[in-house]
């Protein structure tokens, strides 16, 4: 681990990974935390620096998230983002008023101050701004040193004390000197070093398996995914066959995945490889079931008794591995974190299980500095940089009642769909894509035959953190071979569709 460390202090922004990323991507070591851990721990870790993140809420609603403001005499570094600057004019008795009229999206600001956060920065540039509430005065021993044409402080400092606040948010990239003013705050106001590295993770990760596991066993639960599979790896250079890999194919995998995944473990890697074949089972629990959340409650459910059936087999002590990334921690509430959402990656054991402890390889890392240690470890690329792919799998891209005819279909679709973006060039250019089967029959002639059979629609999206995405401008010779190949190679499928929806209004998955 990094010797210097940022910390990023939550108030409920959605960026807050996204700050945490810049950081690390500056060579700087990042981690986030909820605003309500205690000043206390904070204050013994030292860290170098302190980013207050943005949040949706107005400073003065007393269910908005507050701090103490102690931790301003701290003595470390804060760059306060957003909420977080209008949070630090709050605790010092600045004021904090609502806007006339709001800033939102590409603003332009100009510089009215020598800074260091500003060092070697444009007098003008663009910023990304998004708020409702600006800072009307700033707090006694502070200094504007940016304005726009609507925010009189979308920037203040106190030097002396070294906090810094910014009323919009230099994390995303529309801001177009955004990551210089990040840069800045490290490295000339923290004087950060930048010695956060991947190139000796793995050495020093797989010495610290190999001295907590000893000689004991690990048993780990391969999805196939990334994260999964890089912990796998990570796991066997450490402890070899000690390590058991429990892979349930369900039958929801995209086509031929499921031997894929086994020959690329069993092959490459010097473990044990267990695959447990359940398709069947898992379309009879879901004979007649249409409602989306339905589906993917009994798929969760089916899943989770399945894999720990198979456990309950394997287990006799030792460790249980998962494959945790940093995100998955924070979304789960892990530690002082508000719960997000419960991850995959993070389920609770039955009582009845019992493990000397859990280990969790990745669970510093974000989703491109995992994919970074999978390459090193020899994982074959098309794993390594395979697109994110639901939990329930092809279950929430088949709409209506999943069926082992709908599967099938589907699982060709969407193989010559991504055979096609693979050949076209235009796979390096988006984001996601793939095949839905929408559960809608049209007519259609084939040949000289009148036909009423599946449509088929597609899905291709760009986007930087999926929480916003647009649909990606696939070329029309491309869209047009897509289309010829899908109703010429795939039965029972006469029509294509594509989706031209932007996330919002829509989601990037269908279910």
């Amino acid at each position: 681990m990094a010797n210097e460390k940022i910390l990023v202090l939550d108030f409920g922004g959605q960026y807050n990974q996204l700050i945490a990323r810049r950081v690390r991507d500056l060579s700087v070591y990042a981690e986030i935390k909820a605003y309500n851990t205690p000043l206390s721990e904070i204050s013994s870790q030292g860290y170098k620096g302190i980013i207050f993140t943005g949040g949706p809420n107005s400073v003065y609603d007393e269910s908005s998230p507050h701090y103490t403001s102690e931790i301003l005499s701290l003595g470390i570094p804060i760059l306060g983002i957003c909420y977080g600057s209008q949070l630090i004019s709050y605790m010092l008795d600045g004021e904090v008023s609502a806007c006339e009229k709001s800033e939102y999206g590409k603003i332009n600001i100009r510089l009215v101050k020598e800074s260091k956060l500003f060092k070697d920065i444009p007098d003008q540039s663009v910023v990304w701004m998004s708020h409702t509430d600006y800072i009307s005065k700033v707090p006694n021993g502070f200094s504007v040193t940016a304005v726009s044409d609507d925010c009189p402080c979308a920037a203040m400092e106190n030097e002396q004390k070294k906090i810094y606040a910014v009323q919009f948010h230099p994390e995303v990239t529309h801001s177009e000197y955004g990551k210089n003013i990040l840069k800045n705050f490290l490295y000339n106001v923290c004087g950060c070093s930048g010695d956060w590295v991947m190139d000796d993770f793995i050495d020093r990760t797989v010495s610290q398996l190999k001295e907590k596991i000893g000689g004991q066993k690990v048993v780990l639960g391969l999805s196939g995914g990334v994260d999964s599979s890089v912990a796998a790896a990570l796991l066997s250079r450490a402890v070899g066959k000690q390590l058991t890999c429990v892979f349930v194919d369900q039958g929801l995998m995209r086509k031929d995945e499921g031997d894929f995944v086994e020959k690329t473990f069993t092959s490459l890697f010097d473990m044990r490889f267990v695959r447990v074949n359940c398709a069947d089972e898992f379309i009879e629990k879901l004979k007649g079931v249409t409602d989306p959340e339905q589906k993917r409650t009994i798929i969760g459910t089916e899943f989770y008794n399945v894999f720990w059936n198979k456990i309950r087999e394997e287990a006799d002590g030792g460790f249980f591995a998962q494959g945790t990334i940093y995100p998955d921690r924070i979304e789960s509430g892990k530690g002082d974190a508000a719960t997000i959402k419960t991850h995959h990656n993070q389920v609770k054991m039955p009582d009845d299980i019992k493990f000397e402890g859990i280990i969790e390889p990745l669970g510093d890392l974000f989703k491109d500095e995992v994919r970074k240690v999978g390459e090193k470890l020899g994982i074959p690329h098309e794993l390594v940089w395979r697109q994110p792919f639901p939990g329930p799998g092809l279950g929430v891209r088949i709409l209506g009642e999943i069926t082992k005819e709908k599967i099938k279909i589907l699982q060709e679709a969407d193989a010559v769909f991504r055979d096609e973006m693979k050949n076209s060039g235009e796979e390096e250019h988006l984001s996601q894509f793939f095949a839905v089967l929408p559960d809608v029959r049209t007519v259609g002639v084939m040949g000289d035959h009148r036909t009423y059979d599946h449509l088929i629609a597609i899905r291709a999206v760009t986007t930087d953190d999926f929480m916003t995405a647009d649909w990606a401008r696939i070329p029309y010779d491309v869209l047009a071979r897509v289309s010829n190949r899908l109703t010429n190679e795939v039965e029972h499928v006469n029509r294509v569709v594509y989706d031209i929806t932007s996330k919002p209004p829509g989601t990037v998955e269908w279910e």
